[in-house]
C-alpha cells in the first residue's frame, strides 16, 4: 500500500484490526513513502487521540461527530495548550517529525469529524463553527443507515445525492475542506470534480478481497477440470 503512491493513508483502528503496538509498526511505513499518517481512532476519546498523535500521526479521523461540543473536544484533544488540552509527551512524533515544537504540532496536526448521522447533519452549521477544525469527512454507509437506506459506499439514490450536496455546499460556506470514503476510482473522480478536497478510496482488505475473488473466478473460468486452487 504504501509504495503505490497515495497522498496520504489512513490506518483504521475503528473498524480495522490494527492496535497500538500495530500503529507504531505502520506509522514508520507510511512516513517513509512519504504519505501523510492518518489515524482514524476507534471513538471520540481523547485518550485515543493522544496516543495516535504522540506516535506520529498528523491527521485525526474521529467517528459519529454529532454536535458542536463533540468537535471542539476533538479539536482541543489534537492542540496544545493555550489552543486545546493536548498533554504533552510525544514519544514517537518528536523523532519522526523533524522539527518538532508545539507551535509546530499545533499547525501541522489535521482534526478531521465523521458526519455520519442525521443529527450531525442537522447540527453540521454549528459543527462548522468550531474554531481549528481541519475538515469534515462524510462517511457514507452509517450516513445512509441513518438515513433509511442500506450501508455502502458511493451513493447514486436522489436523497442521498443531495444530501451529500447540501453537506458540501456547507462546508464550502465556511471554507472547511470536505472529503468522503469511496469505493471505487471513477466515483471518487467524479467527488474531486465536484469539489471535493479528500477522497478515500477502497481500502486494504476491499482490494484483497476483489483481487482474489477475480483471481479464483478467472482461474475456474479458464481451467473447468480444476479440483483446487492454491
Amino acid at each position: 500500500m504504501a509504495v503505490a503512491g497515495w497522498d496520504a493513508l489512513t490506518v483504521d483502528m475503528q473498524h480495522g484490526t490494527a492496535d497500538y503496538a500495530g500503529l507504531l509498526t505502520l506509522l514508520p511505513v507510511i512516513e517513509k513513502s512519504g504519505a501523510a499518517p492518518i489515524v482514524r481512532v476507534p471513538w471520540l476519546d481523547e485518550g485515543s487521540i493522544m496516543r495516535a498523535l504522540d506516535a506520529g500521526a498528523l491527521g485525526i479521523i474521529a467517528p459519529m461527530i454529532n454536535t458542536a461540543e463533540d468537535a471542539a473536544r476533538l479539536v482541543a484533544a489534537c492542540r496544545y495548550p493555550p489552543l486545546g488540552n493536548r498533554s504533552f509527551g510525544p514519544v514517537r512524533a518528536r523523532l519522526a517529525q523533524t522539527g518538532y515544537t508545539v507551535d509546530a504540532a499545533n499547525t501541522q496536526v489535521i482534526p478531521i469529524a465523521m458526519i455520519e448521522t442525521c443529527e450531525a447533519v442537522d447540527k453540521l452549521d454549528d459543527i462548522l463553527s468550531v474554531e481549528g477544525l481541519g475538515g469534515i469527512y462524510i462517511g457514507p454507509a452509517d450516513l445512509s443507515l441513518s438515513f433509511g437506506f442500506s450501508p455502502g459506499f458511493d451513493r447514486e439514490e436522489p436523497e442521498m445525492l443531495d444530501l451529500i450536496t447540501d453537506i458540501q455546499k456547507r462546508c464550502e460556506s465556511k471554507n472547511i475542506p470536505i472529503a468522503i470514503h469511496c469505493g471505487t476510482p471513477e466515483y471518487a473522480a467524479r467527488m474531486v470534480n465536484s469539489g471535493f478536497s479528500m477522497v478515500t478510496v477502497g481500502s486494504d482488505a476491499r482490494f484483497i478481497e476483489i483481487a482474489a475473488s477475480s483471481i479464483v473466478t478467472k482461474f475456474r473460468d479458464m481451467d473447468q477440470q480444476s479440483k483446487s486452487i492454491y
